[in-house]
Formats: C-alpha cells, structure tokens, sequence
C-alpha cells in the first residue's frame, strides 16, 4: 500500500513545490492514520503543511471514494527525522542514525552510528562499539537521523 500512496500522492507534493519524504501508516480499517513527512531547501512552515494537507485529502478523497476513511497529518521530518530509502542515507552520509532492525544482525537489533556509505540497497554504518556494520534497508524497522548538539 505504502508505494501506491506513493505514486498517488508524490505528483501532488511535487506539484505545490515540496518532497515528499516519507509516509507512514497505522491503525486498522476504521482508525487508520496517514502521516506525510514534507520537505523543502527553506524547510517547513505550518502554512506549507496546511496547503499539502487540503490537496493531499482533496485527491485521498477521489481516489478512496469506498468510503474508507482516514486521519491525515502533514509534518516536517524534523531533525530527528526518518531514513527509508537509499537517497535518503546517502544525503546524510557522515551523520548519526539510529536503526532497528526486524531480525538481529551479528546478534543484535538496535544500531548506533555514522553513515560512512551507501552501496546499492545498503548502509555501511560505523557504531560506537568501533565496528562497522553493512545493513540492509530492506531489513531496517526504523531508521532516523540522531541529533547532535554542540554544548
């Protein structure tokens, strides 16, 4: 479902002047939750996700005309926001993450680290245990960027 909404939903972003991030869904049928995670190069403003959320819900509207329903909320990722492709690694090649994965690699699920690079569909990550790791993207649960603040 999430590439269909994808495909539906990028052209739509596109066309008012952002980038569409990242989409996440929960819920079940009758309480499902779609968040859109914009961006743009002079970042995110209330006013921006008040636009994308009225053209966003005009074309969920059309296109879910079953009558299954939704709750939609537009965000800015944040600081803190969320790596799910490979594009997305690569344009913070040398910064901090956070990453769950589903099944353990070498032993263990939860990663702390740089991104030191991106090879095809995977992450070479150096963690705080001085090892590094190369971690597939389609196996991550969750991955977000780790804000570092200077003191």
């Amino acid at each position: 479902m999430s590439q269909r909404l994808h495909d539906l939903l990028d052209p739509v972003v596109t066309d008012l002047g952002y980038e569409l991030w990242h989409i996440e869904t929960t819920g079940g049928a009758k309480n499902r939750l779609l968040r859109l995670y914009i961006d743009s190069p002079e970042g995110i403003a209330l006013e921006d996700c008040e636009a994308v959320s009225r053209e966003v819900s005009a074309t969920l509207d059309v296109a879910e005309a079953d009558g299954s329903g939704y709750e939609l909320e537009v965000s800015s990722p944040g600081l803190d926001r969320p790596l799910a492709s490979a594009s997305h690694f690569q344009r913070f090649i040398g910064e901090r993450v956070r990453i769950n994965m589903f099944a353990p690699v070498a032993g263990q699920r939860k990663f702390r680290g740089v991104i030191l690079a991106v090879n095809g569909q995977s992450v070479d990550l150096g963690c705080d245990d001085d090892q590094t790791y190369s971690l597939a993207i389609g196996d991550m649960a969750k991955a977000r960027l780790e804000p570092v603040f200077e003191a």
